[in-house]
């Protein structure tokens, strides 16, 4: 989804660093095997994802959502040497492509891919994370929020994709629409909880970041 101009859109990508080959490689593939191709984070996001990574400099990440790889690899690059990303995503079909470039990117051995319900992997995971990316469905997203909120350490980032919707956030909600529903519920929460200072950003199909607070 883009909410700019496609010409601004088109130059504020061709003014943004080139994705590394690997990436590219990947989302050629993705688009050739794929179903539904367009849940790839893509070139601008990626570089999107990736700076704020190296700015962060994660010990661990946290990733709700891998599809085919393509974020892991990106927020992969700001972690530190010994750092560590979890990844979950509830699709066995799609390890094979995850495996194969997380391999070729060299952060195999710093990639943790957990398989299931993110609903019943997150109590279970013990342990504390400096970055999270929240891209998974967008029902659960509140749920989500409640079991990653005390996993984040404080002065901790947390990201979240898709937050616009299409624009769908700000027309007049359907009563069938659950994602919508919930998206609304979500941003309203990350927006005035008291532990976090967050900004919604209208990249792509929106981004929102919040910090937790020291």
């Amino acid at each position: 989804m883009h909410f700019l101009p496609e010409a601004i859109d088109d130059y504020t990508v061709s003014h943004t660093q080139a994705e590394p080959d690997i990436l590219a490689q990947l989302t050629r593939e993705t688009y050739q095997k794929i179903l539904q191709p367009r849940m790839l984070s893509g070139h601008y996001q990626g570089r999107l994802l990736s700076i704020l990574s190296k700015i962060i400099n994660p010990s661990t990440i946290l990733e709700l959502g891998t599809y085919t790889g393509y974020s892991a690899i990106c927020l992969a690059e700001g972690l530190k040497e010994n750092g560590e990303i979890h990844t979950l995503d509830v699709n066995e079909e799609l390890q094979s492509i995850q495996n194969k470039y997380f391999e070729l990117s060299g952060y195999r051995d710093k990639i943790h891919q957990h398989l299931g319900e993110a609903l019943e992997i997150l109590p279970n995971l013990d342990m504390k994370f400096d970055l999270v990316f929240m891209d998974a469905d967008k029902p659960n997203y509140p749920a989500y929020f409640d079991l990653i909120i005390d996993k984040l350490n404080p002065g901790g980032i947390l990201l979240t994709d898709n937050v616009l919707w299409s624009g769908k956030v700000v027309e007049t909600l359907k009563k069938d629409d659950v994602s919508t529903k919930a998206l609304l519920e979500y941003n309203k929460m990350v927006a005035t909880d008291a532990r976090l200072e967050t900004v919604l950003l209208p990249i792509r199909d929106g981004l929102s970041l919040s910090r937790k607070k020291a």
